[in-house]
C-alpha cells in the first residue's frame, strides 16, 4: 500500500523497499576556505572536523546547528555508522538526495566518486569499501560557489546577504542522506506513462546490471483491494519497457473512478517483483497516477477535458532551514495549506522539489508546474551543466502525476540577451525539444514569463498594482498586449503568435503590507492592513477570472520569504486573511472554462 506516514515517507516514495535506514542527524563538519582539505587527506582524518552539524539542513540554516551565513565555498562532512547484515548475493547502497553543488564521497578512505548538481539524487554501492569490522566512515567534501555565475543557483544570492528576490544560500547536504540493502541485481529505476486512449500502463526501469539469464518482472496494480492488472515480462537486458494493459479503464463512463485530479487524487498502488533462476529476488513497491495533460484550442487539459489551473508560487523556502524542509512533516503541511487556500496547482520556482513534497502533491492532490534552478550567466558551462541537471530532474520526477509542465528557465534568467543574442535563443528552444523528447506527455515552457522562443502554454508575468490593469491589458485586448504590450519591459513572444496556445498569468499579484521604517523589504506593490490585502486581493483574482482569455493563473506568492515579504502566508506559515475567505476568492467560476456545475472535476462529497 501507499505510504501515508509523513515521518517514515522514503526519501524515494516512487520506488521504496521495506529495508532501509536514515542516515540523517549528527555529523562531523569543517569549513575548507583554504581548500586544502584533498592534499591534507581529510578524507582519512578527524581532526579537521571541528564542529557538529544536523544532516539534511544546510551550514547557513538555523536547524543545522551551524548557523553560518557568510559564504564558505567548501565544506567537509563526516560521519560513522554500522553497516547492517548483508546477505549472500546482496549489496549496500548509500544514497544522497541533494548536495548542493559539487560532490565527492569517500568510504573508509576509498573515493566512491562524485556528482555535480545541487537538486539531483546520486548513490553509490559501498559493499566493497566496508571494513569487516567496527564502524563505516562516510565523509563527503561539498563545493558551492557563490560568484559563480554559469552555476544554477536559482533564488540563492550571490551577495553576501540576501537583496531584493534572493535568498540566503544552501550549500552542501541539503536533502536525506540514507543507505538499503539490495540483490545484487534489483531494480534501480521506475517509470510510469499512463495512455488513457488505450486504457494501458507503461512500465519502463533500469536494473542494476545487464542479467547473465533472463529474469522476470513481475507488476500488479492494484486499486484499494481490486486488482486492476497483473503481468509478467521475461527481460534479458539491463533497460526494458512494457505495456500494461489496465481493462477497467475502457469503460468510458465507470473509468472516472480511476482518474487522477486535484478534486479526485486516486492512485494505484503497484508492487514489483524481479525474479530469476540464480539470483535473489527484488520486491518494491510504487504508484501510478491514472492521468494526461495537454493543450488545445487555448485552453489547459486535464484528462482530455478543459481545466483551470489555480496556482500559486512557492519558493520552498523555510527560515529555519532554508531549502531544507525543517521535517517531514511540514512537506505534506505545505500541500495541506495550498489547498486551504483554495489553490489547485503549486509552481515551485528555481527549485526542483524534495520529491517527498511531490508524493504529498501526488497523492492529496495538486498540480505542479516542475522548474529548476536557473544560472545568471550565458555560457558553453552553463549550457552544459543546465542542460545536464535538468536531464537529472526530468528521470527523477516524470512519473508524478501531479507534474504537468515542465519550466527549464524563468524569465530569461542565465539567457539574458535572448531576444538579440542566437545562441539563447538556439538554447532555449534545443531545451524545449529536449524535453519534449524525454517526455512527451506534457507541455512544457522553454522560458517563462517574456521573451517567449518555444511553448505550449504562454506564461506571461505582470504585477500590475489594479484589477483594472490586468482587464484591460488581458480582455478584449490580450492579443494587442501579446504582440506589442511588455508588461515586465520585454517582448513577450519571440516565436510569431500566440495562435491557438493557451495563454496564463503565470505571475501577478505580489501585494504586501507597507514595510516598517528601515525594514529589509522588497514588494511589488503594497497595502496598509489585512483588510485592504483582502480586497485587493479581490479586485486582482476577479480581473483574471473575468478574461474569457486566460486559461489559468499563478498568483505570487504562497509565504513571505526573507526581506520579500508578499506572501499570503508569513515566513511561519501563519495565515494572513482567514483561509475561507481567500477561498471564496479563488474558487470562483472563470469566464474561460464551463460553469462549475458542468465541471467533471467538481469536488465530490
Amino acid at each position: 500500500m501507499i505510504a501515508a506516514d509523513p515521518d517514515r515517507l522514503c526519501p524515494r516514495p516512487q520506488l521504496v523497499r521495506s529495508e532501509w535506514f536514515d542516515l540523517d542527524g549528527a555529523w562531523g563538519f569543517a569549513f575548507d576556505d583554504d581548500d586544502r582539505g584533498l592534499a591534507d587527506h581529510w578524507f582519512t582524518a578527524t581532526e579537521p572536523f571541528d564542529r557538529t552539524i544536523t544532516v539534511p539542513y544546510p551550514p547557513e540554516s538555523q536547524l543545522s546547528g551551524v548557523h553560518a551565513t557568510e559564504p564558505h565555498t567548501v565544506v567537509w562532512y563526516r560521519r560513522e555508522f554500522d553497516a547492517p547484515p548483508i546477505p549472500d548475493g546482496h549489496r549496500l547502497v548509500l544514497h544522497f538526495a541533494a548536495v548542493d553543488y559539487a560532490a565527492s564521497v569517500w568510504i573508509n578512505g576509498i573515493h566512491l566518486g562524485s556528482h555535480e548538481g545541487g537538486q539531483t539524487p546520486f548513490s553509490f554501492d559501498i559493499t566493497a569499501a566496508l571494513r569487516s569490522d567496527g564502524p563505516q566512515v562516510i565523509v563527503l567534501r561539498a563545493e558551492d560557489r557563490p560568484d559563480e555565475g554559469t552555476q544554477p543557483r536559482g533564488k540563492q544570492d550571490w551577495h553576501p546577504e540576501p537583496h531584493d528576490i534572493w535568498y540566503h544560500r544552501t550549500t552542501g547536504i541539503w536533502q536525506p542522506v540514507w543507505a538499503e540493502v539490495v540483490p545484487a541485481l534489483h531494480l534501480r529505476e521506475l517509470h510510469w506513462t499512463p495512455e488513457l486512449t488505450r486504457a494501458s500502463v507503461s512500465c519502463e526501469g533500469e536494473l542494476s546490471a545487464a542479467p547473465r539469464e533472463a529474469v522476470t518482472i513481475r507488476v500488479v496494480l492494484r486499486h484499494g483491494d481490486e486488482v486492476l492488472a497483473e503481468q509478467s515480462v521475461r527481460v534479458d537486458r539491463r533497460r526494458f519497457r512494457f505495456d500494461i494493459t489496465v481493462p477497467a479503464m475502457r469503460h468510458g463512463q465507470d473509468r472516472s473512478r480511476l482518474l487522477w485530479s486535484p478534486e479526485n487524487p486516486v492512485l494505484v498502488d503497484a508492487s514489483i517483483e524481479l525474479h530469476g533462476a540464480e539470483v535473489p529476488s527484488d520486491t518494491v513497491s510504487s504508484y501510478v497516477g491514472l492521468r494526461e495533460v495537454g493543450v488545445a484550442d487555448g485552453r489547459f487539459l486535464l484528462n482530455h477535458l478543459p481545466y483551470y489551473p489555480r496556482m500559486v508560487l512557492e519558493q520552498g523556502y523555510w527560515p529555519q532551514s532554508h531549502l531544507a524542509a525543517p521535517d517531514a512533516v511540514a512537506l505534506r503541511r505545505e500541500v495541506e495549506l495550498i489547498k486551504e487556500l483554495g489553490f489547485t496547482g503549486v509552481r515551485v520556482h528555481q527549485k526542483a522539489e524534495d520529491p517527498r513534497f511531490l508524493f504529498w502533491c501526488d497523492k492529496l492532490g495538486l498540480l505542479v508546474w516542475g522548474e529548476t534552478a536557473n544560472a545568471y550567466e550565458f555560457a558553453p558551462e552553463a549550457v552544459e551543466r543546465l542542460t545536464r541537471e535538468w536531464l537529472e530532474i526530468l528521470r527523477r520526477d516524470r512519473s508524478h502525476p501531479c507534474i504537468v509542465t515542465w519550466v527549464p528557465v524563468n524569465e530569461s534568467w542565465g539567457v539574458p540577451d535572448i531576444a538579440t543574442a542566437p545562441e539563447q535563443t538556439h538554447f532555449v528552444r534545443s531545451i524545449y525539444h529536449l524535453t519534449k523528447s524525454i517526455d512527451p506527455t506534457r507541455p512544457v515552457i522553454g522560458n517563462d514569463g517574456w521573451e517567449i522562443a518555444e511553448a505550449d502554454i504562454i506564461g506571461v508575468h505582470d504585477y500590475a498594482p489594479t484589477g483594472e490593469a490586468l482587464s484591460t491589458r488581458y480582455g478584449a485586448a490580450l492579443r494587442h498586449t501579446l504582440s506589442d504590450g511588455r508588461p515586465g519591459g520585454r517582448r513577450l513572444l519571440l516565436d510569431g503568435t500566440a495562435s491557438d496556445r493557451p495563454v496564463m498569468l503565470t505571475e501577478f499579484g505580489g501585494l504586501s503590507h507597507v514595510p516598517a521604517e528601515d525594514e529589509k523589504w522588497f514588494g511589488y506593490s503594497t497595502v496598509t492592513d489585512d483588510e485592504e490585502l483582502a480586497v485587493r486581493l479581490d479586485q486582482l483574482v476577479t480581473a483574471v477570472l473575468s478574461s474569457p482569455e486566460l486559461a489559468g493563473f499563478c498568483y505570487t506568492q504562497l509565504t513571505d520569504t526573507e526581506q520579500e515579504r508578499n506572501g499570503l502566508l508569513t515566513a511561519e506559515r501563519v495565515p494572513k486573511l482567514d483561509p475561507a475567505r481567500v477561498r471564496a476568492i479563488l474558487t470562483r467560476p472563470a469566464a474561460a472554462v464551463p460553469p462549475e456545475e458542468l465541471n467533471p472535476y467538481r469536488e465530490r462529497s
